[in-house]
């Protein structure tokens, strides 16, 4: 099994024309570490977090002498300390909650009075927050990976001035130097950020108390997970979104029945439309808003109000324009298939560079660029990461859009089965959702895989793998899957591809 893997992933390479031939290394590989960051190493990652922690594990396990950097005083991240994680744990909770109020009964369940202990609630995503990041530091320490906390910028291309979270300053050296200090909340004109009254993702994961009514400006992954999150605990939640459409990367079919459901848990749209002008002096926060295309001005009240507007790739302080790396128009790092910037010994990874800003693309990226570093190959296919809206329903895809392959004018068979057909949803009174997958109309090679169900992030994983490996709709529609499950679901929309689903 092995070798033929082996085989593929050589064939697999060629076809993108990657050399399979082994690279030319600038160094040994050897299992000796620097005892401290100021020593040469083979490899310097600035940045802690899901791309930066992996990058270094992988260089360490490789032989390389590795020294990590982090600001933050954590490793993890964003993602770790004030992104995915956290809000992760919010959501569970929150989940628990509405579960606990609104469904127990329905499974004969009574439960007298259920209320939010927001301090316990919070305390509970601080501790799994803590025992996450202390974990990556024993990982650390288990692989021999010098870490360094202070904030890096570049002296020279192999060097890098750190000023340590207790003052002091040192130089760390190496041979290759990777850049993977992630992203910041991207701002918005004229709204001052407090994490009070107006805040970011950041304040959002700790509010002191529920408000009663919260405005979220922005309508993407995280602006309706965390809308969710406060809505599920009994806010008011109005989303702002300048576009037309929420989720506008979505698959547009799956988008309309995703924004249905969350409309039945009484979050609010105003969509086409724009902030003009914010007002926190008061007690609460006004929003003036408008039409995107112009018209009459509306003053929205809140208690809070939350800018979801993105986030912008973090590169300020580094540096970059003293060694002379080339940025795009807004701040992204360029680099090629081997994630080299324009400078030798300068590489970038994660979400300063081109490609979705997502916490398990960068973790891919810093393990190919670790490979490519010591002479083997590495590889990612941005075409085939998977994204997920960690909502209820959750929203999980891999692959094309019905609107990209139209756009495209590709042909396509599309096959949907709905989760009110499947006996594990039904059996659990949890039906809400549909499986959709896309294939080529001549070759049966599955493009694309949208599914919109509880669990939905976990079940995406048949379809990335399926993907990877260019399978056809009916490969997965001849496998054998477990009865009762949600992932026959799958199957059945596989089977609907090709030919016609048994259970509807």
């Amino acid at each position: 099994m092995a070798m033929a893997s082996l085989a593929r992933r050589k064939a697999y390479l060629l076809t993108r024309n990657i050399s399979t031939a082994p690279l030319r290394s600038s160094f040994s590989l050897s299992r000796g570490f620097a005892s401290s960051g100021s020593d040469e190493n083979d490899v310097v990652i600035i940045g802690g977090g899901p791309g930066g922690y992996v990058a270094a594990i992988k260089a360490a396990q490789l032989g390389l002498k590795t020294t990590c950097i982090e600001k933050r005083g954590a490793l993890g991240g964003t993602c770790l300390n004030v992104g995915c994680i956290p809000s992760k744990a919010l959501l569970h909770s929150s989940h628990m909650y509405h579960e606990a109020k609104h469904v127990f009964a329905n499974h004969g369940v009574k439960v007298s009075s259920v209320e939010v202990d927001l301090p316990a609630m919070l305390a509970q995503k601080d501790t799994a927050v803590k025992n996450l990041t202390r974990g990556i530091e024993g990982l650390f320490k288990k692989n021999k990976v010098n870490y360094v906390k202070g904030y890096g910028k570049f002296l020279s291309p192999s060097e890098v001035s750190v000023e340590t979270t207790d003052g002091e300053t040192t130089v760390v050296k190496g041979k290759h130097i990777i850049v993977a200090t992630g992203s910041d909340v991207k701002s918005l004109p004229g709204i001052t950020i407090d994490e009070k009254k107006i805040v970011s993702s950041t304040g959002a994961l700790s509010l002191s108390e529920i408000p009663k009514k919260l405005i979220v400006i922005g309508a993407g992954y995280i602006g309706l997970e965390m809308g969710s999150v406060w809505g599920r605990l009994g806010s008011e939640v109005t989303v702002v979104e300048f576009a037309a459409d929420i989720v506008p990367s979505m698959d547009g079919e799956i988008r309309k029945q995703f924004q249905r459901s969350l409309e039945k848990q009484k979050m609010k749209f105003m969509l086409k439309t724009k902030v003009v002008g914010v007002d926190s002096s008061g007690d609460g926060v006004k929003l003036i808003v408008e039409p995107a295309e112009g018209g009459d001005q509306t003053t929205l009240e809140a208690d809070v109000v939350l800018v979801s507007a993105g986030r912008s790739p973090f590169t300020s302080g580094l540096d970059l324009d003293k060694i002379g790396v080339e940025t795009d128009k807004v701040g992204r790092i360029l680099v090629n298939e081997r994630f080299s910037t324009n400078v030798s010994g300068v590489y970038a990874i994660g979400d300063v560079i081109p490609g979705p800003m997502l916490a398990h693309k960068a973790e891919e990226d810093g393990v190919a660029c670790v490979e490519f570093i010591a002479g083997k190959h590495g590889h990612v296919d941005y075409d085939k990461v998977p994204g997920v809206v960690y909502t209820y329903p959750e929203v999980a895809s891999v692959g094309k859009t019905e609107e990209q392959l139209k756009k495209d004018g590709v042909s396509y068979r599309v096959g949907k089965f709905p989760f009110m057909a499947n006996s594990r949803a039904k059996a659990i009174d949890t039906a809400e959702g549909l499986v959709k997958i896309l294939a080529d109309k001549e070759t049966d090679k599955i493009l694309g895989v949208h599914i919109m169900s509880p669990n939905a992030g976990e079940l995406i994983h048949e379809a990335v793998l399926a993907i990877n490996y260019d399978a056809a709709s009916e490969d997965i529609a001849r496998v054998c899957h477990a009865h009762p499950t949600m992932s026959e679901a799958i199957k059945e929309a596989a089977m609907a591809t090709y030919d016609k689903p048994i259970h509807m």
